[in-house]
């Protein structure tokens, strides 16, 4: 079985009636909707018109991660063997599902894999990663806005590989996830103390440590990349506190295993 999950704040069904339709037609079924939002006034569109969602309210709003874990924790029940995690500002296109499971059957000691991202454009997002230092975090903030620290940013995001090459990333982004479900036995579910932001680079190098992290792109999707830490000042509150929460749980400046993970990383495109 193959399920899914997208977690909702204040969405209309017309954001996400094209990603709905697109999944209706892959192999992900059920697919779980949690909503944080503060009412359910979509909760009867979409249990009307998709027959394979199991639409969930939570009005509490207790995050991105946790609220994939009420998804996670029904798919587990279930008997999901793999599971999506699918930001609702993504396109999809109608191979990307099928691709990926086939790719992650043929070796179990994938536990987690991403595809290649893209930009509305046709860009490339770059989202696999290094793990991070806390300088590597601000360097790539400064970049964005100033164009600084460009070489030490191009190596951090893996720039200079082939993007059609297949390789494991430490780091891989939450925004369009393939879990096996199994590898959650051993690694956890998403750390749910992060509200937002950071949840996915922690369960991505929890991941790293018993199973390949792996960048697959054959396949694509695209990413309405909005960097709204950049634009709110709440959200730019809540960037910083899960910033502090990971590396206090990972470690500032005396974090061993990063460069260890970050050498062995680079070391597979020599």
């Amino acid at each position: 079985m193959v399920t899914g999950s997208i977690v909702l704040f204040k969405h209309t069904y017309l954001e996400l009636r094209d990603l709905l339709q697109k999944l209706e037609l892959s192999n992900v079924n059920p697919l779980f909707i949690v909503d944080n939002s503060p009412t359910d006034s979509i909760r009867e569109i979409i249990e009307s018109d998709h027959l394979n969602i199991q639409y969930i309210h939570q009005p509490s709003n207790p995050g991105f991660g946790a609220a994939h874990n009420i998804a996670l924790k029904h798919a587990i029940e279930a008997g999901s063997e793999f599971h999506f995690v699918i930001n609702p500002d993504v396109t999809i296109h109608q191979d990307a599902t099928f691709s990926m499971v086939e790719f992650m059957k043929k070796d179990s000691n994938i536990g987690m894999l991403m595809p290649q991202i893209l930009n509305r454009d046709g860009s490339i997002q770059y989202l696999p990663k290094l793990l991070p230092s806390p300088l590597s975090v601000f360097k790539r903030i400064l970049n964005k806005k100033f164009g600084l620290y460009s070489s030490f940013v191009q190596k951090y995001e893996l720039h200079h590989i082939d993007p059609n090459r297949i390789y494991d990333a430490p780091i891989l982004s939450g925004c369009f996830t393939l879990i096996r479900i199994l590898s959650l036995n051993k690694v956890g579910l998403y750390d749910d103390r992060f509200f937002m932001y950071f949840e996915d680079w922690d369960l991505s190098r929890r991941m790293q440590e018993s199973y390949r992290t792996v960048y697959y792109p054959r396949v694509s999707v695209i990413h309405g990349y909005e960097s709204g830490a950049n634009k709110s000042p709440n959200l730019f509150r809540i960037f910083v506190r899960s910033y502090i929460r990971y590396f206090d749980k990972w470690g500032w400046f005396t974090d061993k295993k990063r460069y260890k993970v970050n050498r062995k990383t680079l070391n597979q495109f020599k």
